[in-house]
């Protein structure tokens, strides 16, 4: 698959060859919805906690007798009927995150890739370089792009200047190749690739 190579400006300076076993895979979607539910599953912080009737304190004491008062029967002021009683089935502190098999992920993985590439919603640069931190100069790259959704600009090295530039703009996110996942990719309209994300990506997922 040949797409069109872009600058900074939004102008095109070339033609760059993707490898097919990456952006021409096949798109399992069941395979993308997992890994993406993976990944929000293992960002929960599990710590929900509420107390049960056993742990609630107070209650050791029958409120009043079996019978005899018109009252219905009560063994504990702490059941969970009564008020500042404890709750029934209470969650507790666990753990979301499930395992996935490494194949699994690369294949959802190249699948989002996939998507992307054949979608038409990604865009190579031949470089991605801020001078210094300037989020003016990074909204101008955008704008150039044409990028009105959000987006995803993964580049090869780690870049402050870039990082820093586009923090403050909520539907821009920055990614290192090699800290790609399923769910940012999916979660952007737009890919943005630097010619050495994609040659570093390549060289990883091949």
């Amino acid at each position: 698959m040949k797409v069109t190579m872009y600058n900074m400006e939004g102008k095109e300076v070339g033609d760059i060859e993707l490898n097919d076993e990456i952006f021409g895979a096949t798109v399992n979607e069941h395979l993308i919805y997992m890994a993406v539910k993976q990944h929000l599953a293992a960002r929960r912080q599990g710590t929900q906690k509420a107390k049960t009737r056993s742990e609630v304190s107070g209650g050791g004491r029958k409120p009043w007798r079996q019978k005899g008062t018109g009252h219905a029967r009560q063994g504990s002021i702490r059941s969970p009927q009564w008020r500042g009683g404890g709750v029934v089935f209470a969650p507790v502190p666990r753990d979301y995150s499930f395992k996935m098999n490494k194949k699994e992920k690369r294949a959802a993985l190249k699948g989002a890739l996939t998507d992307k590439a054949q979608g038409g919603k990604l865009i190579v640069l031949d470089e991605l370089k801020m001078e210094e931190i300037r989020t003016k100069d990074f909204v101008k790259v955008v704008d150039a792009l044409k990028i009105e959704d959000k987006a995803l600009f993964v580049t090869a090295e780690h870049d402050a200047n870039v990082i820093l530039s586009a923090r403050n703009l909520k539907k821009v996110k920055t990614a290192l190749s090699d800290a790609i996942n399923v769910y940012d990719i999916c979660n952007a309209q737009t890919l943005v690739l630097t010619k050495d994300a994609v040659a570093k990506i390549e060289e990883v997922y091949v």
